[in-house]
């Protein structure tokens, strides 16, 4: 009993990691880098040469800042949100042994109060040094990813997963170097940490009858990615800009526990393993023209292109069962 119930367990618990990995990718890219960029939509990105967040618009444009500049800000995410017309239902092969074979999908209650995303503060803090005409150097410390969910304890969805938190920071080292009055260059290598925790209440037949179990996954893990910038100025009033960044790939290792008062009483107590799982996240190229029209107007123009066809599964694997779950995904460019 105690093998079957523990890789039960496992499987329904590493689960989640799929749930909670989908709604990163869902909600993933953050894009509050700069203060002043939030101002003017993120139009512009690669080209406007505005203070030291171009560090990460485009490492190219240092060497067209007239000092040294540091930048330190952060925006403030507050989300309300609303959840109606609810229906839930789990389906798991311990309902089989709960209601006698009777059937395996009950429903499930529960409360939907919709608060699901606390406050959250997104930092970030940019430095540019231009060294002479031609060459600048720079640093920046940001996130490029993240997604934090968090329910009441008696939410309905809790079968499916109560708690997401994935945070993605970055530190970039940049250098950039600007050949004429017209055309510069820039590069990035970027140190990349992820850190994950996946929570979700799993349904379970016990001989004391149908319970729930707090399982939990956690991981984290450190990659290395780059990012690369031209800027082209045909006129002092005209810039255009071209930035790409790479992807990363992490492998997220961590461990696993499951637990509850059921458990204890059957002189179980917590179910620990390891798992893992593969995150990539995708390189993305800004494209933007920024046009001086006078003192007063300034006119500025983007578009963005990410390869979220990089999230084409989830794939967990555990130590004990190998591969728990491969989910194919369909997320699009």
């Amino acid at each position: 009993m105690h093998n079957k119930f523990k890789k039960l367990t496992l499987a329904a618990a590493v689960a989640s990691v799929a749930f909670a990995s989908q709604a990163q990718a869902g909600g993933y890219q953050i894009n509050e880098q700069s203060v002043s960029g939030q101002g003017y939509g993120h139009a512009g990105r690669s080209s406007n040469v505005h203070d030291a967040t171009i560090v990460y618009g485009n490492p190219a444009g240092m060497s067209f800042l007239d000092r040294a500049q540091i930048t330190v800000g952060g925006t403030f995410l507050n989300v309300n949100s609303d959840i109606s017309n609810v229906r839930a239902s789990q389906s798991s092969p311990a309902f089989l042994q709960a209601t006698g074979g009777a059937t395996d999908t009950l429903p499930v209650a529960g409360s939907n109060d919709g608060d699901m995303v606390p406050g959250t503060l997104v930092p970030f803090a940019f430095y540019a040094h231009p060294v002479n005409e031609q060459l600048a150097f720079g640093f920046g410390v940001y996130a490029p990813f993240g997604s934090q969910t968090e329910y009441e304890n008696d939410f309905q969805g809790r079968n499916q997963g109560n708690y997401t938190e994935v945070k993605v920071m970055t530190a970039q080292p940049t250098v950039s170097y600007r050949f004429n009055e017209q055309w510069s260059v820039g590069a990035g290598l970027t140190y990349n940490r992820v850190e994950g925790e996946l929570r979700r209440q799993v349904p379970v037949a016990t001989p004391m009858g149908l319970s729930e179990v707090d399982s939990r996954v956690e991981g984290d893990d450190e990659a290395w990615g780059y990012n690369l910038g031209i800027i082209y100025q045909p006129a002092p009033e005209t810039t255009l800009g071209l930035t790409y960044r790479s992807k990363v790939d992490f492998n997220l290792e961590g461990s696993f526990a499951a637990n509850s008062p059921v458990l204890d009483q059957l002189g179980v107590g917590t179910v620990t393993d390891t798992a893992a799982l593969d995150l990539t996240t995708p390189e993305t190229v800004n494209f933007s023209l920024t046009q001086q029209m006078s003192d007063k107007l300034k006119l500025m123009f983007g578009v963005s292109w990410a390869r979220w066809s990089r999230f084409d599964q989830i794939l967990v694997t555990g130590t004990e069962r190998g591969e728990i779950t491969n989910e194919q995904q369909n997320y699009s460019n």
